[in-house]
């Protein structure tokens, strides 16, 4: 192993020179600088960042805990954050909660354990007003920044949101505009603040345009392909005949549209329908999903400066980034008759 007294001996300086050069430390000429580099280059010298961190009390370490880096939406995101990171000279450690309090707990433990500088948060949402770990987290005083909107038991946190309910409004306008006046809406997790801003932006709609929310057409769902099939079997078997979908988020959406599709349903010819967030599947499913568009590498990039900001002890202002809407081909105008499977 390659050390900083090896590439001493051989430029015939100082270790300590040879320190303040790899820093870019102000006090050593440009020249010294460029050729103890290059030298420490050529070694294949590795820099032991356990030591700086005793040193700096500074690991420039990132946690970054998410559901699960399967989920698309999140794969921008985390793109983002890694991207920016790396630019500052950051590395992030990721860890995934699978959407479980219990293994968030225990992933946000093991990262304060490794000393990381900040955390990156996309907390497992819950009806209790405290958890005990983000308690923690506020008493440690570690820069902390949430992916997504607050909650009562994380609102100590600034947070990088959507216009959640902004979006949902223009996409339900966005059918109502095309005739349709029984839509059905697929909610999402009850705890979620996001899923509750969203079908807040639905009903704000439907009231705007004077058409009563029915209760019938309100079906609960939950945030993948799976939950978004099963809520097109309930809708099916229940005899609900809406002439258009809004669904929570994309995943929901394409389970709900690929199932009524094998039981003979016409996309968007007997029915519209509508997502949200703007995964890759949702262009390329066999109707090409019209939806919003999450502005999710935006998001990790405002996520990281914010983060920055806060290390630096600089103000920040909370962000919540707009959404378009996309409109592509599941979407049409509403036909006279309701669809029949």
């Amino acid at each position: 192993m390659v050390r900083l007294k090896d590439i001493a001996q051989l430029v015939g300086v100082s270790v300590m020179t040879v320190s303040k050069a790899l820093r870019d430390e102000p006090d050593v000429s440009a020249a010294t600088k460029a050729k103890i580099k290059k030298l420490a280059h050529d070694m294949g010298y590795v820099p032991d960042s356990s030591a700086q961190g005793l040193r700096t009390k500074k690991t420039r370490l990132f946690g970054l805990v998410i559901p699960a880096v399967t989920n698309p939406i999140y794969a921008r995101i985390v793109y983002a954050i890694e991207e920016r990171a790396f630019e500052l000279g950051y590395d992030v450690l990721i860890a995934h909660t699978l959407n479980q309090p219990e293994r968030e707990d225990q992933a946000l433990r093991r990262l304060l354990s490794r000393r990381v500088d900040g955390l990156f948060i996309t907390p497992v949402y819950r009806f209790e007003a405290e958890a005990r770990i983000y308690q923690e987290i506020v008493v440690r005083n570690i820069p902390t920044v949430l992916l997504g909107p607050p909650a009562p038991f994380c609102r100590n946190f600034p947070a990088i949101e959507i216009e959640e309910l902004v979006a949902s409004y223009h996409a339900a306008k966005h059918l109502i505009g095309l005739g349709h006046k029984k839509i059905a809406y697929l909610t999402g997790p009850a705890a979620a603040p996001w899923a509750h801003e969203r079908f807040e932006g639905f009903r704000r709609a439907l009231r705007e345009a004077n058409l009563e929310l029915d209760d019938k057409l309100v079906f609960q769902s939950g945030s993948t392909i799976e939950d978004g099939s099963k809520a097109a079997l309930q809708m099916l078997n229940e005899g609900a005949h809406p002439t258009a979908i809004m669904a929570v988020n994309d995943l929901v959406a394409i389970g709900c549209a690929e199932t009524l599709l094998q039981q003979g349903v016409k996309i968007p010819d007997d029915l519209s329908v509508v997502g949200f967030g703007n995964v890759l599947a949702a262009e390329y499913f066999r109707v090409p999903l019209t939806t919003v568009r999450q502005p999710k590498f935006r998001l990790g990039v405002a996520a990281v400066d914010t983060m920055m900001k806060m290390i630096r002890g600089e103000k920040f202002e909370l962000k919540r980034l707009p959404a378009e809407l996309e409109i592509r081909k599941s979407s049409a105008a509403a036909k006279s008759g309701p669809p029949r499977p």
